[in-house]
């Protein structure tokens, strides 16, 4: 990740409208704000959710409040809870997705 052409921001995350995605099962709000070279969401999921697609696009994600399970296409799971990040580059060979029984909200630069 290159941080270039972002000029200094305050970002007031309650003001920003979420937006709606369906998952699988259950569906997430992001908040987000993207310019240059930076995405930076702040995502709710809900109960029951899972990812409707494997994810290979780099991302640094924190949990922030509930848990979150981290599946690998390999068949490997990490469980995140509160506190604990994950970090991956844009990697077509560490496919991933998310999936949350009790809900999480998550913070997410990529």
């Amino acid at each position: 990740m290159k941080i270039q052409d972002v000029p200094f921001r305050i970002t007031e995350w309650g003001k920003l409208e979420p937006v709606e995605y369906k998952g699988e099962r259950g569906t997430s709000f992001w908040r987000t704000f993207e310019e240059g070279h930076i995405r930076v969401r702040m995502v709710e999921y809900s109960p029951g959710f899972k990812s409707d697609h494997w994810c290979s696009r780099g991302h640094i994600l924190l949990v922030l409040e509930g848990e979150l399970v981290i599946q690998l296409r390999d068949g490997k799971e990490f469980r995140l809870s509160s506190g604990v990040s994950f970090q991956v580059g844009d990697d077509e060979s560490n496919p991933h997705l998310a999936v949350t029984e009790k809900g999480a909200k998550v913070f997410i630069v990529d």
